[in-house]
């Protein structure tokens, strides 16, 4: 198995939905990227800067009571259903599909996150590892507009239109229609990483194979030296993908 932290030129890191690791709670079901809480393995203990992408889905009236976090760049995608925030810094609300959340732990926040509503809720959890340690701590949530075959931009510190965090990355979620083909955006850093929301995909030239197959939960990084990596094709009508760039 290829480390998930190697940063080889040619390294090309496939992540298969069904061997994340997985936690269940009574409330909760979790699909864990790389090593997470209980699960260990040093082949997976992230790739550059990305060390967690959590598939959570929440119970009805259940969630994360106070717990602390410190020196950790924290984003929330809400897929679906809507979740409570509320931190010792005095934010709270109400983070609904299609909104993204980001927070700066710095040198420390405690914060809660409910699902209060009558369904369940599904969201990502991103930790990314920030560029210094005893940041203040920050927060901030939008509503990210999704059109479909566009690239839209979730942070990148050179975007006005987008959030940034204390590191050099860019974010990009895509929503694509099936038969639908589009090319991978300009990155502005070395590492990428693709994680699958929902559906199928197709890239182009990137094994030698003519295309590689990624879906729902299953992950693929890459290191920008592979040119070749240039388009994606939706083989699905619910394609949902997000798309690092990691500096």
């Amino acid at each position: 198995m290829t480390k998930a932290h190697s940063t080889n030129h040619s390294t090309l890191v496939f992540r298969p939905a069904q061997e994340r690791f997985h936690s269940v709670r009574d409330w909760l079901e979790s699909w864990h990227s790389f090593s997470f809480a209980g699960h260990h393995d040093p082949n997976w203990m992230g790739f550059g800067p990305l060390l967690v992408i959590n598939d959570d889905t929440i119970s009805a009236g259940r969630g994360f009571g106070m717990h602390s976090h410190h020196d950790m760049e924290i984003i929330t995608v809400m897929i679906e259903g809507e979740l409570q925030h509320q931190d010792s810094a005095g934010n709270s609300g109400v983070i609904q599909a299609g909104d993204v959340q980001r927070m700066s732990a710095g040198t420390g926040i405690m914060h809660s996150e409910i699902n209060a509503s009558a369904q369940p809720c599904r969201l990502l959890q991103i930790w990314i590892e920030p560029n210094h340690q005893g940041l203040e701590p920050a927060y901030e949530q939008r509503r990210i507009a999704i059109t479909d075959q566009h690239w839209i931009p979730v942070l990148d510190p050179n975007n006005s239109k987008a959030m940034a965090i204390a590191r050099p990355v860019q974010l990009w979620r895509l929503k694509l229609a099936q038969g639908k083909s589009i090319q991978l955006p300009a990155l502005a850093y070395p590492q990428a990483w693709i994680q699958m929301i929902n559906g199928d995909i197709s890239i182009s030239g990137v094994t030698n194979a003519s295309h590689l197959a990624l879906r729902r939960g299953d992950g693929l990084g890459f290191h920008l030296g592979r040119a070749d990596m240039h388009q994606i094709h939706s083989s699905s009508e619910q394609t949902d993908l997000l798309l690092f760039g990691l500096g």
